[in-house]
């Protein structure tokens, strides 16, 4: 009998020390500047070219899934690619290396060339090498200029927020390899 009680009493203890610590809370406040918070924010504007390569023998961008031939054809919705492009300061491939963007485009318009884009712009070059920022949106790949959410980064990028401006560059209609330029202009601390 001893024994029972000895263990109601620490199953008593215990519980009530979890209680009092408040080890249950989902989400509690917590200080700014414990985050890096109390630094001022700062506006950044990058700039560079995306090259997405889907031909030869080392394509960066690969279809996953292929376009459905149940709805429409020419717009080719449901096509799935994941990719990993190479980043660079000009529109050539033999420019200098900034970055990779890793991450997945799909389409998704009936009617027209609709792309949802998402992706993490990983940088190799710098005070920035190893931190991303994270992009995502519709892009009317058509559209002259388009414009695509930043929705956080890691490292430089925590907590980012701001935009993307696309214009493409070129498109080899025979091969589909496309250069993008990207003008990304980021809030960040």
């Amino acid at each position: 009998m001893t024994t029972t009680y000895f263990l109601l009493f620490i199953t008593i203890l215990l519980h009530s020390c979890h209680t009092l610590t408040g080890a249950d809370d989902f989400v509690r406040p917590i200080n700014r500047s414990l985050l890096g918070l109390n630094k001022e924010e700062r506006v950044s504007h990058f700039k560079f070219y995306w090259h997405d390569i889907v031909s030869g023998k080392n394509p960066t961008s690969v279809q996953v899934i292929p376009p459905t031939n149940k709805v429409n054809t020419t717009t080719f919705f449901g096509l799935v690619n994941i990719l990993d492009n190479p980043l660079t300061l000009g529109p050539t491939l033999s420019s200098k290396l900034v970055g990779r963007a890793q991450g997945f485009y799909a389409s998704t318009g009936q009617t027209e060339v609709d792309l949802l884009m998402a992706m993490n712009f990983v940088f190799v070059d710098e005070k920035y090498n190893g931190s991303s920022i994270t992009i995502l949106g519709r892009n009317p790949v058509f559209s002259k200029t388009r414009e695509l959410a930043v929705i956080g980064g890691s490292g430089a990028f925590r907590f980012a927020r701001g935009y993307a401006q696309l214009k493409t560059y070129s498109v080899n209609l025979k091969t589909a390899d496309a250069i993008v330029e990207y003008n990304i202009y980021v809030i960040h601390y």
